[in-house]
């Protein structure tokens, strides 16, 4: 049997999702297809996904090609349409056992692939639960749980909901039983992942909140060593992950914020539901219930009407809320979204403007780095040279070290981005 080649584009839920697949596609004993697990959150996540279908095609004449993801569940016609493609699979369906049976089926006879749909694509906003997938983690020292799953909030400049779906929660004892399971096989750190982690438990019983979630698995898994959590919306941060951020040395401090513009106006514009004020005040009060604490951001340039004062308070913020890691997103309109029928800047003032951003950005990166210099470092080691220490910075070494242990390091400076370590 051939294996099957999985490419993955996009975010950390799609690499934990391809895993599961992986899985699926193996039990069902599917054999030399291509299977391409796409991006939907820009115009040009959508363009790569097709140049990358059509170089798998040339790379490996006459496999099957599956096209699943977010794009392909927001515009299967355009993936369907492509020579090169066999199936389009939706977001929900490729989770299925019987989807993979059935292609399994259909491949071994080639008249009976030709005659099935293309397109298997359900309606996404009709879906109401999320299965825990139990993968044995991905990465040799670190683990992503899915936790979550959709959105129920509609940002104007958002296809992500259409292509996930409503928010929906994994059961807290199915997630606290995938992470001791995961402890148990080696795994030092897990990260809880989902495409709106903060609205986790809005759809369960008694409503539990995502800080609930975090305290119970640092109380009832007490050898995970590690726990991140992946992008949050401040706004939406409840008392107890406050608690956890306050007194959990295991809970890591590194926070990832969901903040898209600085300028309240804009952020209204987006339908975002958090002003500039309010992630300002987050990041103080993050910090001072975890001093060191390092925070990230998703920032979006060059959204409609965007003018040159209100792209400055976007730049401003990146220094009123002392962010380090910059995800700075070009503004890209979206088919079906109210953004793209608002009046659009030109692509040369949203390149000047996400380059600005990038610019500080780096700054804002490089004084963290210098921050360092001198200090010690528990690094968790993902490969003989490189590691990450607790606030998710990466630390390179000039000579081998055990991968998967946590070493104390010394740091001498940095380099390209990079914190130059030693043996402390």
């Amino acid at each position: 049997m051939k294996p099957v080649v999985f490419s993955t584009l996009g975010c950390r839920l799609n690499a934990y999702e391809s895993e599961a697949m992986k899985e699926l596609a193996a039990a069902a004993g599917l054999d030399g297809a291509v299977v391409v697990n796409t991006c939907a959150v820009t115009g040009e996540a959508v363009r790569k996904a097709k140049q990358e279908i059509r170089r798998l095609a040339r790379e490996n004449p006459g496999a099957a090609m599956i096209v699943t993801g977010c794009a392909a569940q927001t515009e299967p016609e355009t993936f369907a349409a492509m020579p090169e493609v066999t199936r389009v699979i939706g977001n929900h369906d490729k989770m299925q056992a019987e989807t993979w049976n059935g292609l399994r089926a259909a491949l071994a006879v080639p008249d009976l692939i030709g005659a099935t749909e293309k397109v298997q694509v359900n309606d996404i906003l009709g879906v109401r639960e999320t299965a825990g997938h139990l993968i044995d983690g991905f990465g040799r020292v670190r683990a992503y749980v899915q936790v979550q799953n959709g959105c129920d909030h509609r940002c104007t400049f958002c296809i992500i909901p259409y292509g996930r779906g409503n928010s929906r929660s994994v059961p807290a004892g199915v997630v606290v039983e995938q992470i001791r399971r995961l402890v148990d096989k080696g795994f030092r750190e897990v990260v809880l992942t989902g495409v709106d982690l903060t609205s986790w438990g809005a759809d369960l019983p008694a409503r539990p909140r995502l800080g609930d979630l975090v305290l119970r698995i640092l109380r009832l898994v007490p050898d995970l060593e590690r726990l991140r959590i992946s992008s949050i919306d401040s706004i939406e941060v409840d008392e107890a992950l406050l608690q956890a951020i306050a007194t959990e040395p295991r809970l890591m401090p590194h926070l990832h914020l969901s903040l898209q513009a600085g300028d309240n106006m804009i952020l209204k514009r987006m339908k975002r539901r958090h002003t500039r004020e309010d992630a300002i005040a987050f990041c103080e009060t993050a910090r001072r219930l975890r001093p060191g604490i390092v925070l990230g951001a998703d920032l979006i340039a060059g959204f409609p009407t965007e003018t040159e004062a209100m792209f400055a308070q976007s730049l401003a913020l990146v220094r009123d809320c002392g962010l380090t890691f910059l995800h700075v997103f070009p503004f890209s309109p979206r088919r079906g979204t109210p953004a793209a029928r608002m009046p659009q800047l030109t692509g040369p003032v949203i390149r000047d403007r996400a380059a600005r951003l990038r610019a500080a950005g780096a700054a804002a990166r490089d004084r963290h780095l210098e921050a360092w210099r001198g200090r010690q470092a528990a690094v968790l080691m993902e490969t003989p040279r490189l590691g990450r220490c607790e606030d998710f910075t990466e630390v390179a070494f000039d000579y081998d070290l055990p991968e998967g242990t946590i070493q104390t390091a010394g740091i001498t400076g940095w380099r390209d981005g990079q914190l130059i370590g030693r043996p402390a």
